[in-house]
């Protein structure tokens, strides 16, 4: 289950993941717009983007069961696992579904080299659930 995130250290890192934010003050508190996260074989995206303050949505916690982590790989979809039949029935209830479209929770980082991430403006939740 995510949503701790992960931060690995640059001397550790093996390669490095750039997230494009279309709407960072929502996910981020600020207004960068580009991210540039050190990574490592091993990790998953939506772990990385938490690690270094990015707030992908992730509704179900990251375990394949909804599609709310929607992302489009830019660069580096060599880079990273395939995607399963389980992801690819989630990842087409996603809006703006496009031929790199990928749920961040389960794009784990196989080899070295760039990956570019954009992270859509709608990938947010206006209203988080309270506990009672």
């Amino acid at each position: 289950m995510h949503g701790h995130g992960v931060k690995v250290n640059v001397g550790e890192a093996t390669t490095k993941v750039t997230f494009i934010l279309e709407d960072p003050e929502a996910l981020t508190g600020e207004e960068k717009t580009e991210w540039e996260v050190p990574a490592a074989e091993g990790h998953d995206l939506l772990d990385l983007a938490i690690g270094a303050g990015i707030n992908i949505e992730h509704a179900c916690g990251g375990v394949c069961a909804c599609s709310t982590c929607h992302v489009y790989v830019e660069e580096g979809m060599d880079n990273l696992s395939e995607a399963t039949e389980e992801e690819d029935d989630r990842v087409e209830e996603a809006p703006g579904l496009q031929r790199n479209s990928r749920l961040s929770c389960q794009c784990i980082i196989e080899k070295s080299g760039p990956i570019t991430v954009r992270v859509p403006a709608w990938n947010r939740n206006a209203v988080k659930e309270v506990p009672h």
